[in-house]
């Protein structure tokens, strides 16, 4: 329907019983009145944008917006049109400026737990991912996510690195550029920043081996840590298991009763089941553990596992002095393994203690049958035979075939 509109006509208008009615405006073509079943009554102005698409600029509603003012505007943006300015074009391009701007306010500390919960959680190495992340931006938290330069993230590689901790140093780099390039992908950054990280060093494999001596240096010296870290470190010689493996135990998977660690494949690196045998100190170090047994067995929250694990390995290696070289955590595993095989402990059997994946090639039949048993009595035996030998202060060979137990 067309017709010159008057306000007169607008106040005579009745609803439609279904749909809506539309009255275009003779006086100014492309402006219409729209009024629907409700009685909602708006204004709508359409016109083609110059060399592009028609275009429908929605103008209010009416009463508010009377008959003249929508005329005027219809007016405006013809004018508008005319010179190739697309208003509702311009009106998303800054709703996207506005968003972005708000997402640049955003803190890293507020990003990151956005990271960490749509990203992280997923993965199974997502919380010591996380910790990484934090220990790399501690310093910048609180301050805006579009604040964060490439400089204040190669710093933080930098002091690792300079702390003789390249390796680590790498995995903090990796970390970041992870993060970064997610931030920058959503928009809370406007560039990748962690793009341009330089990486530490070349990583290569390390034949650091503690001596049994140092081994038993540094298990005595974990007293001086106090009932936290103390008994986690203790635990990490005595069972010879990876890092998150003890840091993130659950009282439901120890047995104290049966005296193992028993591990679901979810909860190792290798996704196997596990189960670890657990020698008379060890077994001691976890039924002395206080409060309520449920949970994580490390915890200082009682909801999530022990954090801090490398600050607490500086301030064991400030303990030890001059009395153990540089090593890593990793280490104690090694140390644990090179002294079972040089007592002669089937390569088999050091395997499953440290639940790695059984190597070598072509396996003869009686081997692939050994492999394929858990062989726990042998290495309930090994490790029983390891904690007495660290836990005495004399021989520095270990002879597990001519020990007593």
């Amino acid at each position: 329907m067309k017709t010159e509109l008057t306000d007169r006509f607008l106040k005579s208008m009745t609803p439609p019983e279904a749909g809506r009615l539309e009255v275009s405006d003779t006086k100014r073509p492309g402006l219409r009145f729209r009024l629907t079943a409700a009685g909602k009554a708006t204004w709508i102005f359409e016109k083609r944008l110059r060399d592009g698409p028609k275009r429908k600029f929605p103008l209010g509603t009416w009463p508010a917006v009377s008959l003249a003012a929508a005329r005027k505007e219809a007016l405006e943006i013809e004018a508008e049109t005319a010179r190739g300015i697309d208003r509702i074009a311009e009106a998303e391009k800054q709703r996207l400026s506005d968003e972005a701007a708000k997402a640049h306010r955003r803190s890293v500390r507020e990003v990151l737990n956005t990271y960490a919960e749509l990203h992280l959680s997923s993965l199974r190495t997502g919380e010591e991912r996380r910790r990484q992340l934090e220990t790399a931006l501690a310093d910048v938290m609180h301050t805006s996510i579009d604040e964060l330069a490439t400089a204040t993230l190669q710093k933080a590689i930098d002091d690792k690195l300079a702390e003789g901790r390249a390796v680590y140093a790498n995995r903090i780099r990796a970390a970041l550029r992870a993060f970064t390039r997610w931030a920058w992908q959503r928009s809370y950054l406007t560039e990748d920043v962690g793009a341009r990280i330089g990486k530490a060093t070349k990583e290569q494999a390390r034949d650091r081996v503690p001596s049994l001596d140092e081994v038993r240096t540094i298990f005595n010296t974990c007293d001086e840590l106090g009932g936290l870290w103390g008994p986690l470190f203790k635990l990490l010689v005595l069972t010879g298991q990876r890092r998150s493996e003890i840091v993130e135990l659950r009282w439901d998977e120890v047995d104290l009763e049966r005296a193992r660690i028993v591990k679901g494949g979810g909860e190792t690196k290798n996704a196997k089941a596990h189960i670890t045998h657990l020698s008379s100190p060890a077994l001691n170090i976890l039924a002395a553990r206080v409060g309520e047994r449920s949970g994580y067995v490390f915890t200082t929250t009682g909801e999530t596992p022990v954090s801090g694990v490398s600050k607490a390995k500086a301030r064991l290696d400030k303990l030890l002095g001059d009395d153990v070289a540089p090593w890593r955590i990793h280490d104690l595993r090694t140390a644990l393994a090179t002294a079972l095989a040089e007592a002669g402990e089937p390569e088999g059997v050091v395997d499953r203690i440290l639940n790695h994946s059984a190597s070598g090639s072509a396996p003869s039949a009686v081997a692939r049958v050994y492999q394929q048993s858990d062989l726990l009595p042998q290495r309930a035996r090994a490790l029983d035979h390891w904690a007495n030998v660290v836990t005495r202060d004399q021989a520095d060979v270990l002879q597990l075939h001519s020990m007593e137990s």
